[in-house]
């Protein structure tokens, strides 16, 4: 199977082979993997940092990079904010309000500006809850608002989070809450709805699609609403489901092209990780469950599937290595500190940020070898960006540009 271009993700010719823009939610194929080899491996808050922006407000969401810019969404008190930075100074080229709405009831380890824009290269795409309705705008690269769009309500004792997605002229957000959930896709260039479909059990999540081409099909596939399931992205159909196994999830799904399986893991009130087959119709729910463990599960924060492994880290900060084919645990180590932020991998390695700030770069192996341990000095819950050598952390307080030697301009200024 191959991963779908689902996001129009433009492949800049740099001075690095494999030199990406990081366009939305866990990067270029919405699964937390970069192609680049020349990522940093070693900073603090004092060294390897080219840049370092304070950012106005509070928000979990991540950043996305497209070229010389950088876009990030944050909470200030009751305004809800798309800001846009130079991604080689850090200055805030300007800042817009998207909608000013009351504070919204919330998980202690939510933030009221969670969801983690998307773009094309074009606009930008975010969303945001404005009183019980969710909210979809689009802005240009010059900040002017294109398009706002309610698409339908959303109501959670946790609060919101649901990042968009873009595939073809759609942007796809998930809706499911507690009440009558969603998923709908909206035209990309003025916002009008192309398909709504209903979801069944009318249960909250906050989980993002992922689309690939699979079994001849393109699927979006996703974990929420009591069960896994796989639709067509143009039309919204329905092509199989997995039932359960448990009832509300935040954890992306990832794939795994060479053993044809993708991997969804955590849930409440029962922790599984799952290793799926995603092909057939229908129910598959008995058929089509390759592996299955109970062992190691973590509840937010996203995997990540790297050569023959998945690798997931628990939200109280172990981290485990299974088999991809067969679920076999090959290894399982506690790396400290609660742990929410998604991992990211690149170059063989995988990195786990803490929520203390503390990243750990471990071989994407089937043997546990620490490369590297970073303390940035700042709480992080919001998951890394890679572009073009270099890494972006949006940490408490402010936005940081980890860079080495080789990274997007050479030198990084150390501070």
């Amino acid at each position: 199977m191959k991963p779908l271009c689902f996001l129009v993700v433009l492949v800049n010719l740099f001075a690095w082979a494999h030199a990406e823009n990081w366009p939305c939610w866990r990067g270029p194929r919405g699964d937390g993997t970069s192609l680049e080899e020349h990522v940093p491996l070693h900073w603090s808050a004092t060294s390897n940092v080219v840049w370092q922006a304070d950012v106005p407000g509070v928000g979990h969401a991540s950043p996305i990079i497209w070229g010389d810019r950088l876009f990030v969404v944050s909470a200030v008190d009751d305004d809800r904010v798309l800001i846009a930075l130079d991604r080689n100074t850090g200055k805030i080229l300007w800042q817009r309000t998207v909608v000013t709405t009351p504070l919204e009831r919330k998980h202690s380890l939510n933030s009221h500006a969670s969801s983690t824009p998307a773009t094309d290269g074009e606009l930008v795409y975010v969303a945001f809850l404005d009183h019980d309705q969710m909210l979809v705008a689009a802005y240009d690269f010059a900040g002017k608002q294109r398009w706002v769009v309610r698409p339908g309500p959303f109501h959670s004792m946790h609060g919101f989070c649901s990042s968009p997605v873009l595939f073809r002229d759609k942007v796809i957000v998930n809706g499911d809450h507690d009440g009558d959930s969603y998923i709908v896709a909206l035209r990309r260039r003025d916002g009008v709805m192309l398909w709504k479909t209903m979801r069944e059990n009318h249960t909250r999540s906050y989980c993002v699609p992922i689309i690939r081409e699979l079994d001849g099909r393109t699927q979006m596939v996703l974990s929420g609403d009591k069960c896994v399931a796989s639709y067509d992205p143009n039309d919204g159909s329905r092509y199989w489901v997995i039932q359960g196994p448990t009832e509300q999830f935040v954890a992306s799904l990832v794939d795994n092209e060479r053993h044809d399986t993708h991997f969804r893991t955590g849930g409440v009130p029962e922790l599984h990780v799952l290793g799926i087959r995603p092909n057939g119709k229908g129910d598959v729910t008995n058929t089509h469950i390759g592996w299955r463990s109970k062992k190691g599960v973590r509840y937010v924060p996203s995997p990540i599937s790297v050569g023959d492994y998945f690798f997931i880290v628990s939200d109280g900060g172990i981290a485990s290595c299974f088999e991809a084919a067969t679920g076999k645990i090959h290894w399982q180590e506690r790396l400290g500190g609660d742990h929410h932020a998604s991992l990211v991998s690149a170059n063989g390695l995988i990195y786990f940020l803490s929520d203390l700030g503390k990243m750990t770069v471990v071989k994407g192996e089937a043997e546990f070898e620490i490369v590297a341990q970073n303390e940035l000095g700042e709480k992080t819950f919001a998951s890394p960006a890679i572009s073009e050598g270099q890494m972006f952390l949006r940490a408490e307080k402010h936005l940081f540009c980890i860079g080495n030697h080789d990274s997007r301009h050479g030198s990084a200024t150390a501070r």
